[in-house]
């Protein structure tokens, strides 16, 4: 498993700690053996205390394996290729840690149940007399976690849980996990200050209508991919912590699991939460934005900042944990503001790690737990249920305010990580008056009295009679006629293009999935569950929803429904089920004299029940959305042919990354490309594999590493294939010349630090170095592979031609953007651009002028969609029929002038006008 390596000290060290904390703490509940079982790899994002263990002991997470700890073994259960990456571990388990490390591997095909009766008799060779250690809460998901769990319950022994004491020994992190949280922390603050904060002030200066839910969506793209706010991190050891959360209008939630519901920002006071993972380690940041305040909340806000700044500075090492929330307390109190005391909620934070939320080390009070250095704690002081008068109307809101701090060692102050985005009053606290501008009075304009004085002097000028006028004339005619007569060519052979593609696409594969009228939740009512409770429920296997209906629970598939809403009022809440309707709804037009169900509302005293149904039937439509998109894709696809692996001397670059990616979660990791008989494969240490056909390639490209961080080869294929259940055209394989990571600390260092020179060497090196290893690989596949047995698809590596390259915004950020021989590309932003000349028809600029500096570009392909019926090239004539209507407004009444209602539908028509114009020139 190239490219996956296991730091062997920090295993060691980190085993040593384990079975020291097992043998002398006290939260172990006497367990004579630990069991640690880790489920199938999840796309969902989930926090089990068994993950965090591997990650803390090995760096990775290692899906379907079973740990079991005695006081002298580590019995691992894992396939084949994981136990190989674990081998080198043998060695110094025994001689560092004295502990003997064996493996019960799985081969491929077997569900494990030999390897699982192995543990089992070990555990009642070890735990006969005593208990074994689990954990119940997390639940693992898969084959064979659900056969250990099985046989660990048949086997009649005890089991007792040692979560607490797993969470004890995670919580104080060393100087590496110090640094990656470090890195989760520079990422939240970045994502807040450089991208949150400004389309905040943007919305509410624009006064733009947007969703909680879209504005969530966007800042979660954003933590995805750092280059976007310009941050060098790596972006496959980025995740985020959980979904961002942001509200508005007089509903919130302080909790970090509440969600951004559907609701539309207001303009008041704004809560916007958001966590990132950096391999895997958490941090948060929670921010307080108020618009057009009043003088009680500027009071209130900065006594809650006090309060932060007070329980902060509690968390020095050997304090009690609950001294933290006194602090609040007693900061609140002293700032006479004792009234929000009682507004706090029940904790003003947690400890982190790669756990979001430590129970064991929650900030509360009662919570005597000591507080040691390294620790890293999320210390969230909010007060919710406020109320504020503003005119004759009273207005609920709330206050938070959230940062990541790490306790220093010897009573220092603990670092706040999260301190780069501000969060004092004055960046925070918006105002905006409003200012009512006087109504424009419409004046007609007087109409210009006629001088016939010098009629006969100005009859000589009129352009008529102007031989010059004449010839231009005469010109301008034969270039019209010549343009009619080239339009119409262009038109017809356009046309010609897309009746071609038409029948290749007929010829082609079935296309859609399945149609919502062909789904069935239940065939009989005998298949439906049987429940006691009139009470929404999700069918997960049958991807269902039940609801009461007049004392009846009545089923409805997950596809019918469009979306659920959750809204509390008080002790009630109430759950809305929006149902797709509609002309465009397939059902519909198939029976467009049936009656459909548009929405059902219920009304629950149980706000916790409404909370969990909610988010389940928003993970479940969009796990089987996203599965039937994927499935209507697949079935669009071309059949490719089978890769010919090759049986001499094959050509490989190592250690590259792919994109797009796999997918999943956990740790990513680099891979290898390969070049065998008919194709390349790229494979993963994770098992995952990626063929490309040499005959499905159109274009591939070999761009250096220069001013850029990456040195690449990209795929665009002619057809495009599935990649992590999405379909894509372009594949690239790429290697990173130096580290990509932000330096952390604000000082700055001089150009002549020996330090900076020898980096500077050091990083020139290892760029010279990749670019090497690539041009070598690219080379030879020219070389030995396609001119010698691919000939007639003349296929080659084009390098851009950096000379010629110039800045531009082919998506939603500035890209450098280079010619090839055949190509226009932009390679190192994702998604990748790929231009190809032969299938453009023409390039049209627009707001060109020599005063400006930048204009725009339209490139019209082709083979546009609808074009032959929207009057095919006729909006590039700059002449059509501008002129006729020009005469004719000149010849109409110049007296004549619009009332107040005619203005108005003149507007409409005008904008409507001007929508159509923009379709055009995108098509």
């Amino acid at each position: 498993m190239s490219g996956v390596t296991i730091d062997k000290a920090n295993f060691t060290k980190r085993l040593k700690s384990l079975y020291s904390s097992w043998q002398t703490g006290d939260l172990w509940n006497d367990a004579e053996a630990l069991v640690v079982p880790v489920g199938a790899s999840s796309e969902e994002l989930r926090y089990h205390k068994s993950i965090a263990l591997q990650v803390w002991l090995y760096g990775y997470e290692l899906p379907d394996t079973v740990m079991l700890f005695t006081k002298e073994d580590l019995y691992v259960l894992t396939s084949s290729k994981k136990a190989a990456l674990l081998q080198e571990l043998v060695t110094p388990a025994q001689h560092e840690a004295n502990i003997k490390l064996q493996f019960l591997e799985r081969a491929k095909g077997e569900d494990g149940s030999a390897q699982i009766q192995k543990l089992i008799d070990v555990l009642k060779k070890q735990a006969a007399q005593g208990s074994v250690g689990a954990l119940p809460k997390d639940k693992p998901e898969g084959k064979l976690t659900d056969l250990w769990s099985s046989a660990l319950e048949k086997s009649g022994l005890s089991t007792v849980d040692v979560g607490n004491a797993l969470a004890d020994l995670l919580s104080v992190k060393d100087d590496n996990e110090v640094t990656n949280v470090k890195k989760a922390a520079f990422m939240t603050a970045s994502v807040m200050k450089t991208s949150t904060v400004p389309r905040l002030e943007g919305i509410i200066d624009e006064e733009k209508k947007v969703k909680h839910s879209k504005l969530s969506e966007e800042i979660e793209q954003v933590l995805a991919d750092p280059q976007k706010i310009q941050v060098k991190l790596t972006a496959a050891n980025l995740d985020i912590a959980y979904a961002p959360i942001v509200q508005s209008g007089g509903q919130y939630d302080l909790k970090v699991s509440a969600a951004s519901d559907d609701r539309r920002l207001e303009y008041d006071v704004i809560l916007c939460s958001l966590g990132a993972r950096y391999s895997m380690y958490c941090a948060n940041i929670a921010r307080t934005f108020l618009v057009d305040p009043v003088k009680q909340q500027e009071e209130e806000y900065k006594a809650l900042l006090q309060a932060q700044e007070k329980a902060i500075n509690a968390l020095v090492e050997g304090a009690p944990m609950s001294a933290a929330m006194a602090a609040v307390v007693k900061a609140l109190q002293d700032a006479k503001q004792g009234h929000l005391v009682e507004h706090l909620p029940k904790n003003i934070g947690f400890g982190m790690g790669l756990e979001f939320r430590e129970a064991i080390n929650l900030l509360k009070a009662g919570n005597e737990r000591r507080v040691a250095a390294g620790m890293v704690f999320n210390v969230a002081v909010g007060v919710s249920g406020l109320e504020v008068k503003i005119g004759s109307k009273a207005r609920s809101y709330a206050l938070l305010v959230a940062d990541t701090v790490v306790v220093k060692p010897g009573g220092a102050t603990p670092e706040v990580l999260t301190a780069a985005c501000n969060k004092a009053w004055s960046d925070v606290a918006y105002f905006f008056k409003d200012e009512e501008a006087e109504p424009a009075v419409p004046v007609k304009a007087e109409r210009p009295g006629r001088d016939h004085s010098n009629v006969a002097s100005k009859k000589t000028n009129l352009r008529s009679e102007d031989q010059t006028f004449k010839v231009q004339e005469e010109q301008r005619r034969k270039q019209k006629e010549n343009q009619e007569d080239l339009l119409k060519r262009v038109n017809e052979e356009t046309l010609r293009v897309l009746r071609h593609n038409q029948d290749e696409n007929n010829q082609g594969g079935s296309g859609a999935g399945r149609q919502v009228s062909e789904v069935v939740a239940y065939r009989s009512i005998s298949d439906m569950p049987s429940v006691r409770d009139l009470a929404i429920q999700v069918d997960q296997k049958k991807e269902s929803v039940l609801v009461p209906i007049y004392g009846v629970m009545v089923p409805f598939h997950i596809l019918t429904i469009k979306n659920a809403t959750n809204n509390q009022d008080g002790d009630h809440a109430y759950i809305r089920l929006n149902f797709n309707f509609g002309p465009g709804f397939e059902p519909g037009t198939r029976y467009p004299n049936a009656v459909f169900l548009k929405e059902l509302s219920f009304r629950t005293s149980d706000t916790r029940h409404a909370v969990r149904v909610v988010q389940e039937i928003k993970v479940l439509r969009s796990n089987v959305s996203q599965r039937e998109r994927e499935q209507a894709e697949r079935a669009t696809l071309v059949q490719q042919e089978r890769l010919v692996k090759s049986k001499g001397r094959m050509y490989t670059l190592p250690d590259v990354w792919i994109r797009p990616n796999f997918g999943g979660k956990g740790r990513k990791v680099t891979g290898q490309l390969e070049a065998h008989s008919n194709g390349f494969r790229y494979s993963s240490p994770k098992g995952e594999t990626l063929d490309i056909m040499y005959r499905n390639i159109k274009h591939a490209f070999y761009q250096p590493a220069e001013n850029e961080m990456i040195c690449l080869v990209h795929f665009h294929l002619i057809n495009p294939i599935m990649v992590a259940k999405k379909k894509t055209q372009d594949v690239q394989c790429y290697a990173e010349v130096m580290d990509s990571v932000q330096t952390l600390d604000a000082g700055r260092r001089s150009m002549y630090d020996p330090d900076e020179i020898e980096e500077e060497q050091r990083e020139r090196e290892q760029r010279n170095k990749i670019n090497k290893v690539f041009q070598q690989f690219v080379r030879r596949i020219q070389q030995d592979v396609w001119e010698r047995d691919f000939g007639d698809l003349n296929l080659e590596f084009e390098i851009p031609f950096r000379e010629l390259g110039f800045h531009g915004v082919p998506h939603k950020s500035t890209a450098f953007i280079m010619p090839t021989v055949n190509c226009l590309v932009e390679l190192v932003e994702s998604p990748a651009t790929v231009v190809a000349m032969p299938a453009v028809a023409i390039v049209n600029l627009e707001r060109v002028g020599f005063n400006l500096r930048n204009f725009d570009m339209v490139i019209v392909f082709k083979d546009p969609e609808a074009f032959e019926a929207d009057g095919g090239w006729s909006f590039l004539d700059m002449e059509g029929d501008s002129g006729e209507e020009e005469e004719e407004s000149e010849e109409g009444d110049p007296e004549f002038q619009a009332d107040g209602d005619d203005s108005e539908e003149a507007g409409a028509s005008s904008e409507d006008f001007r929508s159509a114009s923009n379709t055009c020139r995108t098509e």
